[in-house]
């Protein structure tokens, strides 16, 4: 028997309205929504009357806006739940490593639990769709996985998710290689890699490695990339070739690559064009950190590369800080490039919803429409833009038209 309801009194964007000061307004209209089995099947305008007999939950005016992704992120490393603990100070990446490593198998049996929590926060806030790295290393094999791929199976139904063999520690190392083949057979949707230079200390071999296994599955790809300057630059470009080769368009991702950033404007446009035809997409976190360049985002979209934000591993060994809200990384990378205007905070939101946008481009309405899932965000604000520019906390998330 299907679920039938109404939602009633939904804020919708709906246009745009040019002021004679040359600024854009957002115009936003009252519509009811008819949802069954989990889908919009109808809209009507707020001045018609609901039709009898059906349930109706009135949603008082708040604006729905698209649910987001949460596009970078380590379930696994979390001390959530655990008692408070800071980072420990290190002097370089290699030294991070070795700690984390001494902590992995202390870890690995709260693996559910903590990851659990980690899943419940950023629902909380509006992902419900996480794409998630786990560690796949020779010190825990397959632990992580086992207990992230347990906690994301009690929120089948409201959370979909990207779970991705992430050697950590290192892809060309003892069984890695092995292991990683393993987790691809044992829960992991996706293929990770790290550091083809600075971790694995032979690019080709490494890309080519994750490519191999990648095949092997049909599975996609995603890879850290925090080697800077004309290594990383050297390392995406031969990834570019490599994904043509394996006519594996559109179905890699680099995190991270810093390096893009790193490049001169003349040869940042000529690697936005590769990544564009190969259909290769970037994730990034955002970072704060006054010595970091981040990659040129703004360039990459203008030339269309696909761009999502994550917000990486939170209150881990590596970082005491992060709340969950992915949203904060559109709102922390509209301060960082002076972003103030009502059309380009609007246009922000594409980075944490994976490219759903109510209005296009030209300030039409694109977004709800009927046999979309009702997977809504409801905020109580005047338009998109200011839920980009101020983050509102009181929200209300909506899974196929449940509200969670």
């Amino acid at each position: 028997m299907s679920k039938v309801k109404w939602l009633s009194n939904v804020k919708l964007e709906i246009g745009e309205k040019l002021l004679p000061n040359g600024t854009i307004e957002t115009e936003t209209g009252l519509f009811h929504l008819k949802v069954e089995d989990g889908k919009i099947v109808d809209q009507l305008s707020a001045n018609e009357n609901v039709p009898a007999g059906y349930k109706v939950i009135d949603m008082k005016q708040k604006l729905a806006l698209p649910t987001f992704k949460e596009m970078h992120n380590h379930l696994d490393k979390t001390y959530m739940t655990l008692d408070w603990k800071a980072c420990i100070p290190v002097a370089n990446l290699k030294e991070r490593l070795d700690l984390e490593a001494q902590e992995l198998s202390i870890l690995a049996g709260s693996a559910q639990q903590r990851a659990t929590k980690m899943i419940e926060t950023l629902l909380q806030s509006g992902s419900t769709h996480i794409r998630t790295h786990v560690n796949i290393d020779p010190y825990i094999g397959l632990k992580n996985l086992e207990g992230v791929v347990a906690a994301l199976e009690t929120f089948k139904g409201k959370v979909t998710a990207d779970i991705i063999a992430f050697p950590q520690h290192g892809l060309l190392r003892e069984s890695v290689p092995q292991l990683m083949r393993e987790a691809m057979r044992s829960g992991a949707t996706m293929v990770g890699g790290l550091d083809p230079a600075g971790i694995d200390r032979a690019i080709e071999k490494s890309l080519y490695e994750v490519m191999d296994i990648a095949t092997e599955f049909d599975a996609d790809v995603d890879i850290h990339l925090h080697d800077g300057g004309h290594v990383g630059y050297y390392t995406t470009d031969k990834w570019i070739d490599i994904v043509q080769e394996a006519n594996y368009r559109g179905r890699t991702a680099l995190s991270h690559s810093f390096c893009l950033g790193d490049i001169p404007i003349p040869q940042q446009i000529v690697v936005a064009n590769r990544l564009a035809e190969a259909d290769v997409a970037i994730m990034s976190t955002i970072p704060i950190n006054l010595n970091r360049v981040i990659p040129p985002i703004d360039l990459l979209d203008n030339h269309g590369v696909k761009v999502h934000f994550g917000c990486d591993g939170f209150y881990d060994s590596w970082s005491p800080y992060g709340n969950g809200d992915v949203l904060e990384k559109a709102t922390r990378f509209c301060e960082l490039t002076n972003k103030k205007d009502e059309k380009s905070l609007k246009n922000a939101l594409k980075w944490v919803t994976g490219g759903i946008l109510p209005l296009n481009k030209e300030g039409q309405k694109v977004w709800p429409n009927i046999q979309d899932d009702a997977n809504f965000i409801f905020f109580d604000a005047a338009s998109s833009a200011e839920v980009v520019a101020r983050k509102p906390k009181n929200r209300l998330v909506m899974v196929k038209g449940e509200l969670l």
